[in-house]
């Protein structure tokens, strides 16, 4: 099984930057797909960027490209995004999530362990 945490959301006004951090334990990560997802009040969770960790591979939203950056650090068994230049259409709970496909996911069907999410709230 496959635990996934993440950490680091909270209050920042617009403009302004936030990381969050997703840590897995349970088992290695080396060959599976991560992916961040974000799912706001009403609204359907949706893809934000991916990453498969036996390459350097990404792929991001278009709402955010340019303005996040998703990384890892396997040897932590962490995952980041970075969040710069946020705006209030970000607001939104955001949930790490990994798979064994060697392909990115980019819908939620295609991954089969999630975190609990971290909420991120930006402010006009």
């Amino acid at each position: 099984q496959v635990q996934l945490v993440e950490s680091g959301g909270g209050l920042v006004q617009a403009g302004g930057s936030l990381r969050l951090s997703c840590v897995a334990s349970g088992r290695t990560l080396s060959s599976y797909t991560m992916g961040w997802f974000r799912q706001a009040p009403g609204k359907a969770r949706e893809f934000v960027a991916g990453i498969s960790w036996r390459g350097a591979n990404t792929a991001y939203a278009d709402s955010v490209k340019g303005r996040f950056t998703i990384s890892r650090d396997n040897a932590k068994n962490t995952v980041y995004l970075q969040m710069n230049s946020l705006k209030p259409e970000d607001t939104a709970v955001y949930y790490c999530a990994a798979d064994l496909r060697l392909r990115i996911g980019v819908t939620p069907d295609e991954y089969h362990y999630w975190g609990q999410g971290t909420q991120v709230t930006v402010s006009s």
